[in-house]
C-alpha cells in the first residue's frame, strides 16, 4: 500500500492469484515464494524460528536486518504472531496479564475495521491510515540505515580525562549542512553498532535551534551531570534534571572541558 498504492482485497487466495507475480499475496496462501510475491508464514514447521507476514516483506525489500535492529518492537510482533501470547510473555519474562495491560486502543479499532473489510481502494480513510503506518515504517527503517551510514562517517569516539575520576568515552557528531531534522537520530543505533554500548557516557551533537551543540547523557548515565556547568558564561541552557545542557561553544577543546566538568563519576 506504502510503496505502490494498490487496493487490497481480504480472501483466501486461488492457484491463479499464487501463480500471479503482478500481485503480492500476504498471511495467506501457505507459501513463502518471494519470486511469486507469496508471503506466508503459517505452513513454517513448530520448531521454525518466529517469523511473521510482515518479516518475510521486509526481508523481500532487503531492509528485515535493518528493522531488527531499529524496531525494538518486531521480534516481539514475530513471537506473538507465531508463538501466541503465553509463550510470548514467558519469552519476555512478564505475566500473561501484562500484555493486555499493554494494548492499544488504536490498534484494536484499526485491527477490527480492517477484519470487517472484504476491500479496500486508495482514497478510503482506513486505506490511508494503514498506507501511512506502511510509509512511515519504511521511512524509518530507511531513515535509520542512511543516518547509522552517515554517523559511520563523521562521528568521533572521545576520550574525557576529568580532573577527578577515570576517563570516560563521548560520542561527538560533528555539525553538518544541511542539518538533519533531528541531529541525535540514530546515535543509539550507531553506539550499539560499534560495541560501545557500556563504554559510552554521553553525546555530544549539533543544536538544531542554535550554531552551537546539545550535550546529553547517553542511556541517562547519571554520571554526567549537567547543572554542574549551568553558570558558565557559553552554557544557555542545562536541565533541572541534569541530563541535558546546551551551549554556544563550537570549540572541540572547549566542548570537552565542560563534558570533563559535568563528570562526577559516581
Amino acid at each position: 500500500m506504502a510503496k505502490h498504492r494498490v487496493p487490497v482485497v481480504r480472501r483466501e487466495p486461488t492457484e491463479a492469484d499464487l501463480a500471479d507475480e503482478s500481485g503480492y499475496v500476504i498471511d495467506v496462501g501457505g507459501q513463502h515464494a518471494p519470486a511469486q510475491r507469496n508471503f506466508d508464514h503459517h505452513q513454517f514447521p513448530r520448531e521454525f524460528p518466529p517469523v511473521c507476514a510482515l518479516s518475510l516483506v521486509l526481508q523481500h525489500l532487503g531492509l528485515y536486518e535493518e528493522a531488527k535492529r531499529c524496531c525494538d518492537w518486531l521480534e516481539t510482533a514475530e513471537w506473538f504472531d507465531a508463538r501466541g501470547p503465553r509463550a510470548t510473555a514467558e519469552w519476555l519474562g512478564v505475566e500473561r496479564e501484562a500484555l493486555g495491560r499493554l494494548n492499544s486502543p488504536l490498534d484494536v479499532t484499526l485491527l477490527r475495521r480492517f477484519a470487517a473489510c472484504e476491500q479496500l481502494e486508495p482514497g478510503e480513510p482506513l486505506y490511508e491510515v494503514l498506507a501511512m503506518v506502511g510509509e512511515d515504517l519504511l521511512g524509518y527503517v530507511e531513515g535509520m540505515r542512511d543516518r547509522v551510514a552517515a554517523l559511520r562517517e563523521q562521528a568521533e569516539f572521545w576520550s574525557i580525562a576529568p580532573e577527578e575520576g577515570d576517563p570516560f568515552e563521548v560520542l561527538f557528531v560533528p555539525r553538518s549542512e544541511p542539518l538533519p531534522e533531528e541531529p541525535g537520530a540514530g546515535v543509539g543505533r550507531f553506539v550499539e553498532q560499534a560495541g560501545k554500548l557500556e563504554a559510552v557516557a554521553g553525546t555530544v551533537y549539533a543544536d538544531r535551534r542554535g550554531a552551537g551543540y546539545a550535550l546529553s547523557r547517553f542511556n541517562d548515565d547519571e554520571r554526567l551531570e549537567f547543572t554542574r556547568i549551568a553558570q558558565e558564561p557559553d552554557v544557555h541552557f542545562a536541565h533541572a534534571r541534569g541530563f541535558v545542557a546546551k551551549t554556544s561553544a563550537t570549540d572541540p577543546g572547549r566542548l570537552r572541558d565542560l563534558l570533563a566538568q559535568s563528570w562526577r563519576g559516581r
